[in-house]
């Protein structure tokens, strides 16, 4: 009994709990309610006002857009007005102005028809006096027409030699001495030295028995050498040297440092000289390379093809008369330059066509033909300037100049050649060509003798003068010049100078 007084009781406080916070939680209810529509309330009645806050702003702004832009309209019709007003001020002067040159043209009418009327009146008073004049002279108007431009041609013709005559020896004059201080100056701004090289390589040995060992058992090492590089191995009496010669330069020298290479290695056999001959053709043509490179830079000149860069590194390995062509060019082209500089030609073009005047020398040993013409079909080839084209095939004269700087590389290229020792010949070759000079001008009839001077860059002819007029002396040495040019071969220009002299001898006694 009392365990279910306690059930009873326990279930009776769980009732009453549970009403009492049912009605506490109503009331919390009922309170949030309340409160949620005072917020509400509250926040409709801000909304409104904001409403109304903006909605005045608003029409605060649109009458503000409004004024404004009546303003602009109003400030745009006053513009448009004056505008107007200006168009029809023009528009009346314009109307003024057409009304004057109407009134000038009428009266310029007026004018040419007076004009015209007058020169009639003159044309038939000229007619009249021709006629009387003709008349009176007994010579028609063609007649005297004639007779007064002969004697008018005979008087300006002989005007016209005369102060070309002069003109030609004033000229003549002047541009020996202009010509004489460009050539001077452009020698003394260029300074550079002068190395003769020879056509063969002379290679040192440690010693009289690497000789052996070159030539090798029964000659192989020799033969696989020559073989190889296409050069003659020349083994002599030199003490600890030998000598390398071949036609071809560059050839030559992969030689000399394939041969150097197996000199240092020791071991000389036919499979190491192969396998050297190798990289120093590799090094050979790095090096090519290179000088045509350092050439392009020593002169100034960029955007050269390539191929046309190695053909001018192939000029490091080639002389004439002993001097190098590839310093030869680069002096060409210095001094080209100079001289345009100083006559107001096209530097860069003079210079590029100095530095590529003597390119075919570079294939000349490879492929038959001139070296001019190689080096214009190389030009060519590699789409060069039409007027450096023209530099290197008139460079010797083949080919007439046909712009300054030409020219100019023909007038450099004969100063480098002929710089004191820029060139070398031997000793026979130079006699040879001095006596064949003397016997080509001896070789005609009235010359009593010739002398070969200035290193045989000029021929002295002293004639007999009783046998040929100072007429005849001309066409003499134009005739000795056309020889010695079919002839002879010869570097730069050869000046035939001719003498005639007459002398009167008497004695008082």
């Amino acid at each position: 009994m009392t365990i279910i007084a306690s059930l009873i009781t326990l279930v009776i406080g769980l009732a009453v709990g549970f009403l009492i916070r049912k009605n506490i939680a109503e009331k919390q209810i009922g309170s949030a309610e309340a409160h949620a529509a005072q917020i509400i309330n509250d926040a409709g009645r801000e909304a409104e006002t904001t409403k109304k806050a903006m909605l005045l702003e608003a029409k605060d702004e649109i009458f503000k857009l409004r004024t404004d832009q009546e303003n602009e309209n109003r400030e745009r019709r006053l513009e448009i007005q004056k505008s107007e007003k200006r168009i029809l001020q023009k528009e009346e002067n314009l109307e003024k102005k057409s009304e004057k040159l109407d009134s000038k043209i009428q009266k310029l009418d007026s004018d040419l028809k007076d004009v015209e009327e007058k020169n009639k009146e003159v044309q038939q008073l000229l007619e009249k006096q021709n006629t009387e004049l003709e008349r009176i002279a007994g010579l028609t108007e063609e007649e005297a027409k004639e007779i007064l431009l002969s004697d008018l041609k005979e008087k300006v013709t002989h005007e016209q030699a005369m102060i070309i005559k002069e003109l030609e020896a004033e000229t003549r004059d002047k541009a020996d001495d202009i010509a004489r201080d460009l050539v001077t100056a452009s020698i003394q701004r260029y300074a550079a030295d002068f190395v003769a090289e020879s056509t063969v390589s002379v290679v040192s040995l440690p010693n009289d028995e690497m000789k052996g060992r070159i030539i090798g058992r029964e000659g192989r090492n020799i033969k696989a050498f020559e073989t190889l590089t296409g050069v003659d191995l020349i083994i002599d009496d030199t003490p600890e040297a030998v000598v390398l010669s071949a036609f071809n330069p560059v050839r030559r020298e992969v030689a000399r440092i394939t041969l150097e290479k197996l000199i240092m290695d020791g071991r000389i056999h036919p499979t190491r000289i192969e396998d050297l001959f190798e990289k120093s053709t590799q090094e050979v043509e790095q090096a090519i390379k290179k000088h045509g490179e350092e050439a392009c830079y020593e002169v100034g000149l960029h955007g050269i093809h390539p191929e046309l860069v190695k053909l001018l590194g192939k000029l490091n390995y080639r002389t004439s008369y002993g001097q190098n062509v590839l310093k030869h060019s680069v002096e060409v082209a210095q001094i080209a330059g100079m001289l345009a500089q100083e006559v107001g030609a096209d530097v860069r073009l003079a210079k590029r066509g100095g530095l590529m005047h003597d390119l075919g020398k570079a294939i000349d040993h490879e492929i038959e033909g001139p070296h001019v013409q190689l080096g214009v079909q190389a030009a060519k080839r590699y789409k060069e300037r039409a007027e450096v084209i023209n530099c290197i095939e008139s460079h010797h004269g083949d080919v007439e100049p046909t712009c300054i700087e030409a020219v100019l590389v023909q007038a450099a290229d004969a100063i480098s050649a002929a710089r004191p020792g820029a060139r070398r010949e031997a000793l026979e070759s130079y006699i040879q060509r001095l006596e064949n000079l003397e016997a080509i001008a001896n070789s005609f009839e009235s010359v009593e003798s010739s002398f070969a001077i200035q290193a045989g860059r000029e021929l002295r002819i002293m004639v007999k003068p009783e046998k040929i007029s100072e007429d005849e002396m001309i066409l003499l040495a134009r005739d000795v010049a056309s020889r010695i040019e079919s002839e002879l071969e010869y570097p730069g220009q050869i000046k035939v100078n001719v003498v005639r002299e007459i002398r009167a001898i008497d004695y008082a006694k």
